[in-house]
């Protein structure tokens, strides 16, 4: 037994002594190496950090314009939760599934229709410089050195199988499987939800609305028109008032013209949400450009949920 221990206790000295001449030769590497070099080891290692962050858990966003507005006020600075909706495997490249879908009334965050993408390696450095400056950097700015919009955040109004209409800026829904119209303010009301959906045309500004899109309809048909028309037009704030009115006149004068007509139909039956996608739409309804304009998103698109307001201090708190 004896030559057994004796053997034993030296493959244990061997063995911790070229452990420690391995630490010994670890350090001295170490002292050795550049300060640059530390640093630039230690920046790659928080990018790394901060890119899978960003990727799959939360993404800095600052709030682009007043559409969200009383929720979410231009400037603002939130964190958007990345895992609950199943975050991209990389920026633009699929998705991991999710058993949580956007519900109605959630606000979402998603690519603009409109974004167009130099790369995915020029939106791997945005989003990692985006990142570390918690949202005060951002490197993807267009001609005029304003920043791009790449995200849009706005809530889910509409789910599939829903159908919209537009009265004077105010919006119905009939929901999936219903043949009634319901106000949707109405709606929020009933349900509960506490976010205000804000307006900037009044219900007295409408008349004007139309007129003046009646008056653009006579000036496109190369003709003048009536006095009393003219009087009335004004403003042209809410292009679903205004733009049927403007239809209403060309197609009387051109009832055998299928464009025309195909356009206004559009317009008086409203938005259709399909199955498998959301409606988005902003909550400062006369200011937003959301899914009105370029139609409903694919639940694929959806890429988080509005968490956190981080900045101003002042309005730290969570997004409802």
């Amino acid at each position: 037994m004896r030559p057994f221990f004796s053997r034993l206790a030296g493959i244990t000295e061997n063995y911790l002594t070229r452990r420690k001449a391995v630490k010994r030769i670890k350090k001295e590497k170490q002292r050795a190496k550049n300060v640059v070099v530390d640093w630039i080891e230690a920046f790659i290692w928080a990018a790394g950090v901060v890119l899978l962050i960003n990727q799959y858990l939360f993404q800095a966003y600052q709030i682009p314009s007043g559409s969200m507005i009383d929720t979410l006020l231009e400037q603002d600075r939130i964190f958007v939760n990345k895992i609950i909706y199943g975050p991209e495997l990389l920026p633009g490249v699929g998705k991991i599934p999710s058993p949580i879908k956007p519900k109605r009334e959630d606000v979402i965050i998603f690519e603009s229709p409109e974004y167009l993408s130099r790369g995915p390696v020029f939106d791997i450095a945005q989003r990692i410089i985006y990142m570390l400056t918690l949202s005060f950097v951002d490197i993807d700015r267009d001609e005029s050195g304003n920043p791009k919009v790449h995200f849009l955040i706005k809530r889910a109004a509409g789910m599939g199988g829903d159908r919209f209409e537009s009265r004077r800026g105010e919006l119905y829904i009939r929901f999936a499987g219903e043949d009634r119209w319901v106000s949707e303010r109405d709606y929020i009301a009933e349900r509960g939800f506490t976010h205000n959906l804000s307006r900037l045309i009044r219900e007295d500004d409408y008349p004007a609305i139309e007129a003046s899109g009646e008056v653009l309809a006579y000036r496109n048909l190369g003709l003048e028109a009536p006095g009393e028309i003219t009087a009335a037009a004004g403003r042209s704030g809410d292009f679903f008032a205004f733009e049927p009115a403007r239809l209403g006149i060309i197609r009387a004068a051109n009832p055998h013209n299928e464009r025309y007509r195909m356009r206004a139909n559009v317009l008086a039956m409203g938005w259709y949400v399909p199955e498998g996608r959301v409606l988005p739409l902003g909550d400062n309804r006369d200011n937003s450009n959301d899914g009105r304009y370029f139609g409903p998103v694919k639940l694929s698109k959806v890429l988080g949920s509005g968490s956190v307001i981080y900045w101003p201090l002042g309005r730290m708190g969570f997004i409802k």
